[in-house]
């Protein structure tokens, strides 16, 4: 005979741990007050979550608290597992680090053991079935919330990862169908690849012409990053757009030949200057005297 578990989610578990787990939770929720002022009062001494206020911390363990109960109560965790990566992305900004999320939430398994210590004292044999039935439970809410801290902090780090790079190999409009790529510190294989994606929406983006890579700042690069600086460039080919390539050093100018690339189908230029210089020339401006005047102006041809 098959039995209904779909409301507690807990398919492997007797009728009997289920009932405990139901007292267990009554208890908590009658005791959810004092229980949950201890909590916080712990965490306050034990110098965890330092960033937040009081009230901050006494709002959040309140909300932590209820997730918990619901958690043991239901056997489910997905509740859970939202709030832990909600409060992940409010704190992690704050400087929160994941040895304090785990201390909190052994503090609040460490409270709720206290608290059934004291109220099963007089019974020992229903005491270790409480126990039996509430620590697995325990444990997976501690992994849960564990878990769905690590997850949400590696995704900021991604983010910021991504920024910075972004940062780093900014694709410059100079001009109507122009634009610069300065690319300055180590090329790694995933930050070529990178470059190549902002250069290319670059390109469609601004309807660009010409480009002009700019390597001056970088001081080496493998075979695998030569070959993909290659294929950026024709890449841009296939875009309609010319790319110019300047500030190229001996040691990449042998990388290069190394890997096969016949420099001479490449159009490289010695510096940025001569490389914008090159741009306008294939754009069609060129250098003309502003009349009754000293200085000089780039027009259009």
């Amino acid at each position: 005979m098959k039995t209904d578990s779909s409301k507690s989610n807990l398919p492997d578990k007797s009728h009997a741990t289920i009932e405990l787990l139901r007292e267990l939770v009554a208890h908590l929720r009658q005791h959810r007050t004092e229980l949950r002022e201890e909590w916080a009062r712990r965490i306050t001494e034990a110098k965890l979550l330092t960033a937040m206020s009081k009230d901050e911390i006494f709002a959040e363990a309140t909300s932590v608290y209820d997730n918990y109960v619901e958690a043991l109560e239901t056997g489910t965790f997905e509740a859970l597992q939202a709030y832990a990566r909600n409060l992940s992305e409010r704190i992690i900004p704050r400087g929160v680090q994941t040895d304090e999320v785990v201390g909190i939430v052994l503090l609040l398994r460490d409270v709720l053991a206290r608290s059934l210590f004291a109220k099963y004292q007089t019974d020992f044999n229903l005491l270790n079935r409480i126990l039996d039935a509430y620590e697995p439970a325990a444990n997976r809410i501690a992994n849960t919330v564990a878990v769905g801290f690590v997850q949400e902090r590696e995704r900021i780090i991604r983010q910021q990862q991504e920024a910075i790079r972004e940062l780093s190999t900014p694709v410059l409009p100079v001009r109507e169908r122009l634009l610069i790529l300065p690319i300055i510190g180590v090329i790694d294989p995933q930050r070529a690849r990178q470059l190549t994606e902002q250069l290319l929406r670059g390109i469609r983006a601004n309807r660009a012409r010409v480009v002009v890579i700019d390597i001056t700042g970088v001081a080496a690069i493998d075979s695998h990053v030569a070959n993909h600086l290659v294929q950026t460039v024709e890449a841009s080919r296939l875009l309609g757009a010319t790319v110019i390539v300047t500030g190229l050093s001996p040691e990449i100018a042998q990388t290069l030949v190394n890997i096969g690339v016949d420099l001479g189908k490449m159009n490289t230029v010695g510096d940025l200057q001569g490389g914008i210089e090159e741009a306008e020339r294939l754009l069609g401006y060129k250098v003309a005297p502003i009349q009754d005047s000293a200085h000089q102006v780039v027009v259009a041809s």
